[in-house]
């Protein structure tokens, strides 16, 4: 294809922007050829047929803009003018295509409803963990298990005038939350996402415990509210330990040993919560988008999903791209 002057200039710019370093750092470790085998089957048809209406566009296209709603926190009508105004994403999903090429709102909603009706986010996850498994980053030696509240909007300024009936509201220390809770399961080696769950906001961290684990594991480390006798004697029989920190008792201190141990155990614990600075802080998924928790536990895997794939985006066994 010939150059064009703007491609010209392009290449030619002084600077590369964080925006482009991201972009094309995703571009290697992302493994499209395989994602798009999953995708294809339930995209909608790339040119019209017998039944005519609006052709779509190629897998591999959609799945880009599909991943930068993601990365940015864009709607429909938002990735669309993004499209048109930032070069960078415009050339991360669509290469040097014309912008007449460019799908509308429509058509990008019409394929996030498609991978949400046959929750494909499920398989993408699926893949990507059983690919880093194989390249020996996971090693299932150790899970860290860990939640985070998600906000929900509290308006009731929509058309059926209420709060989203599947969020819940609950306290947390002196403040109130309402939303839902994202509960993940990380291996504690490459600090990678294996199992993911959602839950209204006022359920018990430690009543996704099990759903958490992969049954694998020598060790289960978690915060206080994973704290359970029960829990800790099915995992000794299984041979695995929970470790989590101890509790102060009313009116007690702990000892030099036990606060050494708590310090220890926060240590091994910590690289959970870093998968939640990274789509909280570097993807700023901070509120959900949707109504209902399938909808948005969907989401959540997606962004779990590249979370993975962005940390280990400079391992040598992931920079490929195929």
């Amino acid at each position: 294809m010939q150059k064009t002057f703007a491609d010209l200039a392009w290449e030619r710019k002084e600077r590369k922007t964080r925006r482009e370093t991201f972009l094309s750092e995703m571009e290697r470790v992302i493994p499209w050829k395989e994602l798009e085998r999953i995708v294809k089957p339930y995209a909608p048809r790339e040119t019209p047929g017998l039944e005519g209406g609006r052709p779509g566009h190629p897998v591999p296209v959609m799945l880009r803009i599909y991943f930068c709603q993601n990365w940015y926190q864009l709607s429909d009508d938002g990735i669309e003018d993004t499209l048109y105004d930032s070069e960078s994403v415009r050339r991360f999903c669509l290469g040097n295509a014309a912008l007449e090429s460019i799908p509308d709102a429509t058509t990008i909603a019409r394929f996030r409803h498609v991978l949400e009706r046959h929750k494909l986010q499920e398989k993408l996850f699926e893949l990507v963990r059983k690919k880093l498994e194989t390249a020996g980053i996971m090693t299932k030696t150790g899970t860290i298990v860990d939640a985070t509240i998600i906000h929900a909007p509290s308006s009731t300024k929509n058309e059926s005038k209420s709060r989203d009936p599947e969020m819940s509201q609950t306290r947390k220390g002196n403040q109130w939350y309402f939303g839902m809770k994202c509960h993940i399961g990380v291996d504690e080696e490459s600090t990678t996402v294996h199992t993911v769950t959602a839950t209204t906001a006022r359920e018990a961290d430690v009543d996704q415990f099990w759903n958490l684990l992969h049954g694998e594991e020598t060790v289960a480390i978690g915060d206080r509210a994973y704290q359970s006798k029960a829990n800790a004697d099915e995992l000794y029989l299984r041979d695995a330990e929970l470790l989590t920190p101890i509790r102060k008792r009313k009116g007690e201190e702990l000892s030099p040993r036990m606060k050494a141990r708590n310090r220890k155990i926060s240590a091994r614990r910590a690289p959970g919560e870093h998968v939640f600075w990274v789509i909280k802080c570097l993807f700023g998924y901070r509120k959900t988008r949707y109504r209902g928790l399938v909808k948005n536990y969907l989401q959540q895997v997606t962004l779990l999903m590249l979370s993975n794939l962005y940390r280990v985006r400079r391992h040598p066994a992931m920079c490929c791209g195929a």
